[in-house]
């Protein structure tokens, strides 16, 4: 158990009240001894029985206090130095006490929802101060990601267990099942729609290459005037075409595509000619030369961009960031179901762990008790209570002198 910062503030905190509680006992005696010879017929004799009584009460509550880390005075009395003794026990205990009041899935649950999550985590994103230190974490996290991936190691990812897993397992009925998916849920109508209108908006934007293109495909023997005729017609046709499909979900063009792409997802799972064909591009995708060098140049071409995006706080990276956590905080401080949501998978992992970790993590308290040292132990528990516990020993010099006072009134009243 190495010492904290904080040890030494401790250990002053319970020196001093030690000896504020020492010095009442001291003033106690002195007042008995003061007191002892007077008249005990008038006040003098309350007062020396009140510090008679204080006095048995602090050695009292000294010897209640001492009798947990140690043996008072040095002396073996049955009973003492409890912790030093019983320190298994009392850590099994307390590992059984939190994990029966603490570590359920109720009280896990109760907690979670009162200290709503949600509106905590909505309000902190609002300010921008807080998204910025967000972002800030994680370009310090993914650099340091960055920096110790190296391409060597990249590369023997790929070369010993990327490529060797994947030569093993088959993928035509993964890919098959994920094309199926993707069709049957329109997921792939985005990426057309953007294939779409990119392609029109270069075709406008570029008649000249189009022409040139088309135009070095002309016979040798079509006159030119024709050429121009039959270029500007095509083109016009196929942006009108481009413009047709983008227009309308239902062209038959769209629909050819979707048909296709269905059929090639059955085919992938179910047709042995297709599987095959599809098994044996991989292997070959697989066992070039340079897969492996493609990989490590598709790797550095990320790395080299994402560095400069993260450098540069103007980038879209950062600009982009920003916004989707702006959109995060306000959806969890106006969205109920975003709120609702986030408060359920909470619940539901703090449950998982709770049911399926709980006891493990009650154990590591008796686990570490049983490695202490119990006169160690003794000390360092004593420096976090044991300040508290001086209160009890100038609480019992009080309270005894007042106790001695009420006995000694009594005691006049029966004389």
């Amino acid at each position: 158990m190495a010492p904290s910062p904080a040890d030494e503030r401790r250990r002053r905190g319970l020196r001093r009240m030690r000896m504020l509680a020492l010095a009442l006992l001291g003033f106690a005696a002195v007042v008995f001894l003061a007191t002892l010879r007077l008249d005990h017929d008038g006040v003098w004799g309350y007062v020396n029985t009140a510090a008679e009584a204080a006095m048995v009460g602090a050695l009292a509550d000294w010897f209640a206090v001492t009798a947990l880390f140690r043996h008072p005075l040095g002396l073996p009395v049955p009973h003492t130095a409890i912790i030093p003794k019983r320190k298994n026990e009392i850590g099994r205990n307390l590992q059984e006490f939190v994990t029966e009041n603490f570590l359920t899935e109720d009280i896990a649950r109760e907690r979670l929802a009162a200290a709503h999550v949600s509106d905590r985590i909505g309000r902190w994103l609002a300010d921008p101060g807080n998204r910025a230190t967000v972002l800030t974490e994680v370009v310090r996290v993914a650099r340091a990601g960055l920096g110790r991936l190296h391409e060597d190691e990249v590369r023997g990812l790929v070369q010993d267990f990327l490529v060797p897993r994947l030569m093993r397992e088959p993928v035509s009925p993964i890919a098959g099942a994920l094309l199926e998916g993707i069709v049957a849920e329109r997921t792939h109508h985005g990426l057309v729609d953007l294939g779409l209108e990119e392609l029109h908006d270069w075709l406008r934007e570029n008649p000249g290459t189009y022409a040139d293109v088309l135009g070095s495909r002309a016979p040798w023997w079509s006159p030119p005037w024709l050429d121009d005729r039959v270029i500007g017609w095509t083109y016009e046709q196929l942006l009108a075409f481009l413009r047709e499909i983008r227009g309308d979900e239902r062209h038959p063009a769209r629909l050819a595509l979707d048909d296709l792409l269905r059929r090639l997802a059955q085919d992938l799972q179910h047709d042995d000619d297709v599987m095959a064909r599809a098994e044996a591009l991989k292997e070959r995708l697989l066992t070039h030369p340079q897969a492996a060098e493609t990989a490590v140049g598709l790797w550095r071409s990320f790395r080299t961009a994402l560095e400069a995006a993260m450098d540069d706080e103007s980038s879209y990276f950062h600009a982009r960031g920003d916004e989707l956590l702006e959109h995060l905080g306000r959806r969890l401080r106006e969205d109920p179901v975003w709120k609702e949501r986030l408060e359920a998978r909470l619940g539901e992992a703090v449950s998982f762990v709770v049911n399926t970790y709980g006891s493990e993590l009650a154990e590591v308290i008796s686990v570490t008790v049983d490695r202490w040292d119990g006169r160690e132990a003794a000390e360092r528990i004593e420096l976090h209570v044991g300040r508290d516990l001086q209160f009890i020993r100038i609480n019992g010099t009080v309270v005894g002198a007042l106790a001695g006072v009420v006995i000694h009134a009594v005691g006049q009243a029966l004389a």
